[in-house]
């Protein structure tokens, strides 16, 4: 992921310094677990204990360098990081790596990354549900004008919208949490998984100390079914951003105008049209949700392996990880941020739902129409005939609201009082269930208005 778009922390996970710490520390775990079951000496675990953590704590730009420089040699990533080691631990290195094969490494250090990336992933999913709560409970009031294909539908509270978004980002944080038990595995069972020439006990000494599990079966490679359902979690949930990020932007348009991003002093929304006021954010959102959602194709590709192990996986492993994980990491933060300041006009939303004279109101007086005793057929085509006459005279001389064209048919007059059909016309009876809608999302009503 380019620096744009990249916060320092999560970067470091995918970082260099990161993973061969974390390629040290299993081969040192693994190291002492043969050195505690018989195999290694005690003496030599505790040399490549203390002689890996000195060159780790002082690892740097040289060390780098050096085993860039032996793996241009090698062509191998782990030999060239195991020879490295070997140079700082002497003689006892030779116990390094006993019996393991480079996936043990490769794979257990990637489920570290993911397990490390997760965590960050989670609390920004917590900073992300702490906004949109805030911002419900604010607007738990708030008439609005629901839209269904994007047409004016019934009146809404525009707490409820939000509060529709913080249920599925709570459902995306489960999703994300059962994601981060699946991936969190280790596999330390040697050339084409057997255990030939390990016990596998190592294997769940190092899982255990890593904060992992034993993979059931692993291949040599864990396999990346567990992967692809990660990835997956993540593109739920960039799919979720996106929503409401489409969301605001449609609310943001100059004839909506209901609600819009914050625009900060000095900001400036055109080169060319002083006047402009865009949802910069949200579009950025949208399009980061896109390169979250394009590691899933790839993951789920992933799970057919030739036998035991290919490394076509890999290749893109090395891409989809750090840029996914990366990109979700900036994406959540700036939702959050944007949720917190967002500017929200109920006064506008108000006026639109009036609109079109009324005719939002449609639904309650057909309701209306049915308890006075019309068939519901008979009580659809009144409604709509007088709606229909609202709508195409809207902004005519001879052009009257929904409320007058009913008071003037002769099929109503006479059959509905006029205070049935004011209330009838309120949008605040769409708000009577509120309290038990927000108790199911969020185990609270708050505050009586």
């Amino acid at each position: 992921m380019v620096p744009r778009y990249t916060r320092p922390v999560m970067a470091a996970i995918w970082s260099p310094e990161n993973r061969y710490r974390i390629w040290f520390e299993i081969e040192a775990l693994a190291c002492e677990a043969m050195a505690e079951y018989g195999t290694v000496p005690k003496e030599a675990a505790k040399v490549v204990r203390e002689k890996g953590n000195a060159a780790m704590a002082a690892f740097c730009d040289a060390d780098l360098a050096r085993i860039d420089e032996i793996e241009a040699e090698t062509r191998h990533d782990v030999i060239a990081f195991l020879t490295w080691l070997a140079e700082k631990v002497g003689p006892e290195s030779r116990f390094v790596h006993l019996g393991m094969t480079s996936s043990d490494v490769l794979d257990t250090c990637l489920a570290v990354q993911l397990v490390q990336a997760t965590d960050l992933l989670l609390k920004d999913l917590d900073e992300t549900l702490a906004a949109l709560k805030a911002r419900a409970f604010e607007h738990k009031h708030t008439l609005t004008i629901g839209r269904s294909h994007g047409i004016h539908a019934e009146p809404t509270s525009f707490g409820l919208k939000i509060a529709g978004h913080y249920a599925e980002f709570a459902r995306n944080r489960t999703r994300l949490e059962t994601a981060r038990a699946e991936i969190a595995t280790c596999a330390i069972s040697g050339a084409v998984g057997t255990y030939a020439h390990l016990d596998p006990r190592v294997e769940a000494y190092v899982a255990e100390r890593l904060g992992l599990q034993a993979e059931t079966v692993s291949t040599q490679v864990i396999p990346r079914d567990r992967h692809a359902a990660f990835f997956c979690a993540l593109g739920v949930i960039s799919s979720g951003i996106e929503r409401l990020a489409t969301e605001v932007r449609h609310l943001q348009r100059s004839e909506v105008r209901e609600a819009e991003e914050f625009f900060h002093p000095g900001q400036k929304g055109s080169s060319a049209m002083p006047h402009k006021r865009n949802p910069v954010l949200t579009e950025n959102l949208t399009g980061l949700a896109r390169l979250v959602r394009a590691a899933v194709i790839p993951a789920l590709e992933d799970v057919a392996l030739w036998h035991e192990r290919d490394i076509s996986h890999s290749s893109v492993e090395r891409n989809i990880c750090p840029d996914a994980t990366i990109g979700l990491d900036f994406a959540l933060a700036r939702l959050s941020g944007m949720i917190s300041k967002l500017v929200v006009y109920p006064d506008r939303m108000a006026a639109n739902i009036e609109n079109l004279g009324g005719v939002v109101h449609s639904g309650e007086v057909l309701l209306a129409l049915a308890k006075a005793g019309l068939s519901r057929e008979d009580a659809y085509r009144i409604v709509q005939r007088n709606a229909m006459a609202t709508w195409t005279r809207l902004g005519t001389p001879e052009g009257k609201t929904f409320r007058e064209n009913l008071a003037d048919d002769a099929e109503i007059s006479g059959r509905i009082p006029a205070d049935v059909l004011d209330a009838a016309m309120d949008s605040r009876q769409h708000l009577k269930a509120l309290d038990f809608q927000f108790e199911k999302i969020f185990g609270e009503t708050g505050p009586k208005q």
